[in-house]
């Protein structure tokens, strides 16, 4: 049987694909078992938890998989980077059930310094979806740690992180900010309040208004429970704001986003408050990407690829 075992192995979660001999999706499943969070057993109990009754395919995978932390130790690929040159670096391991596991490099870009694992598999899984975006696109990846990339000519040219969900993380969880806050409920008026904040900072940024959040709960003109959807418009602005500075990432034309749907809705309403126009998001392109690569290194035959359709999960 062909086909591809594809792997989006991250820091707190471990996403599979199974992929046929066309590159399309037979089965996604999804487990809370990141490089941080295991199973008993570690990586090889992960591996065949997720993978239990698919067939024995060649193994793909990409992210934090291939960190210092991860499985095994895959070194940065510097930019600019495409699908031939991350193939032509990938390393494998044998896993406790007699295959390997080949694991995709991530990306170092010096510039910065900056590294990314994962999102240049799914950057290359995306422009393999929208072909007339390989000359010339800027991409954002909402997250924990979100990416800024400029795509040109079919590589990888530039990009950078912004630390935007962590950084709401903390101060949720661990700031005066949210003392008192309780449940946090969806307050659309509140985000926007606070994109709007940012946005009319000039250069100064989110740093001169994250106290606001507190002055304006204790003046009674922000509720408890909307100061973290305000904190969010903070913060999501704050990336807008600053990565719109570095004149880095062209905006003239739509900004792509690829990831999850909910997350990246609201960084489309928080652009319309900067005047831009963000796609709609792709998702699971890492699947997409990881075909892309597995087809270059011989894992994966490219003759019948067709863009991966999703069919089942669990």
């Amino acid at each position: 049987m062909n086909g591809l075992i594809a792997l989006d192995w991250g820091t707190t979660s471990l996403r599979a694909y199974w992929l046929d001999e066309a590159g399309e999706i037979r089965e996604t499943r999804a487990r809370p078992w990141g490089t941080r969070h295991l199973p008993d057993g570690g990586f090889d109990a992960a591996l065949a938890g997720i993978t239990a009754g698919w067939p024995r395919l060649p193994r793909l995978a990409c992210g934090m998989v291939g960190s210092r932390q991860g499985w095994l130790e895959v070194p940065y690929l510097e930019l600019p980077a495409d699908t031939a040159r991350l193939g032509g670096v990938v390393r494998s391991l044998r896993a406790a059930d007699g295959l390997d596991v080949h694991i995709v490099p991530g990306l170092r870009n010096r510039q910065g310094p900056d590294v990314m694992r994962g999102e240049e598999t799914q950057l290359l899984g995306a422009l393999a979806l929208r072909p007339a975006l390989i000359p010339d696109s800027t991409w954002i990846l909402p997250g924990t740690h979100s990416k800024w990339a400029r795509v040109r000519h079919g590589t990888v040219a530039d990009f950078c992180t912004v630390m935007t969900g962590e950084l709401f993380a903390l101060l949720r969880q661990h700031s005066i900010l949210c003392a008192g806050s309780g449940e946090a409920a969806a307050d659309p008026d509140a985000f926007a309040r606070g994109v709007v904040a940012v946005r009319d900072s000039g250069s100064a940024g989110a740093f001169s208004r994250l106290f606001s959040a507190r002055a304006l709960m204790l003046d009674g003109a922000l509720a408890p429970d909307a100061v973290p959807e305000y904190l969010s418009g903070l913060l999501i602005g704050e990336e807008l704001r600053s990565c719109l500075a570095m004149n880095r990432f062209r905006h003239d034309a739509p900004l792509q986003l690829i990831g999850d749907a909910a997350l990246c809705a609201r960084y489309r309403l928080a652009a319309a408050r900067f005047d831009l126009d963000l796609a709609e998001p792709l998702v699971d392109v890492a699947a997409r990407g990881l075909w892309q690569i597995a087809c270059d290194i011989g894992l994966a035959r490219a003759g019948s690829s067709r863009a991966p359709k999703e069919t089942s999960s669990c």
